[in-house]
């Protein structure tokens, strides 16, 4: 057995496991910390340790991380401590753990997660990958290969704010709004992505897939829409796969 251990940096929580990375599955339980508050970078190497040492792991570990990343260095810092941006996640990680660390944006994990193991397998089009929770991720890829960073979740909507403003989860409950009310939002976004992009398939990821039958007739694109199939394992098992690829 080919096994990694991935890990998934979110707002949080940090959670890794071991992960078979020839057939995308788990090996053994996840283990989870919380994400220190603040959460600087040598907080979180401390936290980031812990799960290595909790594994007794050594080796290639992959990392998603909630930032752009380009050359493993943090572009942006979405819902941590601004202190990283500018900041080699890898060395950090790398110099805690004393592995080598690939990082990569977390919803390119999730992204990636999906395409080699989960229901994007054997799509060749081009298909878009959004994760739908606090804000909204995305991952773009073509002929299976990936196009990093997109953070479409990002792009300005009404008011001069974000989409993720308006269509994420975490804004249907700030607004307090019913999930049917909330589906004729993201509908309106997934309308606005398909004009930009012209997918082939649509994937709908994070915490809100799992309701997807609540919603589905709502969703007005001529672009397929289905459910991601490895919902919160996602993360940890596309950061193992991205660290293997490496």
């Amino acid at each position: 057995m080919n096994a990694i251990l991935g890990i998934d940096v979110g707002a949080s929580g940090i959670k890794g496991a071991l992960v078979d990375v020839d057939n995308g599955k788990l090996h053994g339980e996840r283990f989870r910390v919380p994400t220190p508050h603040p959460s600087t970078p040598d907080a979180m190497a401390a936290a980031f340790a812990e799960i290595v040492e909790f594994f007794n792991y050594k080796g290639p570990i992959g990392c998603g991380f909630p930032a752009i990343v380009k050359h493993g260095v943090a572009q942006s810092a979405a819902n941590i401590d601004a202190g990283w941006i500018g900041t080699n996640i890898e060395e950090v990680f790398g110099k805690s753990s004393g592995c080598p660390v690939f990082v990569t944006n977390d919803a390119d994990a999730a992204g990636v997660a999906e395409m080699r193991y989960g229901v994007g397998k054997g799509e060749n089009g081009l298909v878009l990958l959004i994760t739908i929770g606090t804000g909204l991720g995305s991952c773009l890829f073509y002929k299976g290969m990936m196009i990093p960073n997109t953070e479409l979740g990002h792009v300005l909507w009404k008011n001069g704010k974000s989409a993720e403003a308006h269509a994420s989860s975490g804004a249907r409950e700030r607004m307090k709004i019913s999930r049917k009310d909330w589906a004729d939002r993201f509908s309106e976004y997934l309308v606005h992505l398909e004009r930009l992009f012209s997918p082939d398939l649509f994937i709908l990821g994070g915490g809100e897939s799992k309701f997807f039958e609540q919603y589905k007739t709502q969703l007005h694109t001529q672009a397929r829409v289905i459910p991601a199939k490895l919902l919160n394992n996602a993360g940890i098992i596309g950061a193992a796969a991205y660290a293997a690829e490496q």
